[in-house]
């Protein structure tokens, strides 16, 4: 089954999205490129917020976001009811995302992560079930605040 992503990024990320979105397609994913398309300044939760819409509707199953940090994208996205974004720098920060987090969303640095070290994340998330047990325990305790 092809994995269908939404990716978003703010001007400090549109080059990293860029070539994610590049890289992505040429392996296969379905991805849906919801801007920036430029350099010029943009606000980075509106993006953030309209990724992280599709990803909690179930409208996507994995949400891609890039910012000059990943930090600014993460906290936004995470606003979101439904959605657990996790900022990573590696991939096996990504394959714990999926396994220890059961992230649905990930976050990178524009300007701090190499391109080639995100694209292995995200692959790596994508392609790791989420962990069961003790993991889904501790997911679920953080599901449940979504319900305060």
């Amino acid at each position: 089954m092809t994995k269908r992503l939404v990716i978003a990024a703010d001007h400090g990320g549109v080059e990293m999205k860029d070539a994610l979105v590049e890289r992505l397609r040429t392996a296969g994913y379905q991805v849906e490129d919801l801007g920036t398309h430029g350099s010029e300044s943009v606000h980075y939760p509106d993006y953030a917020f309209i990724a992280a819409e599709k990803v909690a509707s179930g409208e996507f199953s994995h949400g891609v976001l890039v910012c000059g940090t990943g930090i600014g994208m993460s906290i936004a996205a995470n606003k979101v009811k439904g959605v657990y974004c996790a900022k990573v720098n590696s991939e096996e920060e990504g394959r714990l995302a999926a396994e220890h987090n059961h992230a649905n969303m990930l976050a990178f640095g524009g300007r701090t992560t190499e391109v080639n070290v995100a694209f292995k994340a995200i692959v790596a998330w994508i392609t790791t079930a989420p962990g069961e047990g003790r993991h889904t325990e501790r997911v679920n305790m953080i599901k449940a605040r979504d319900m305060v």
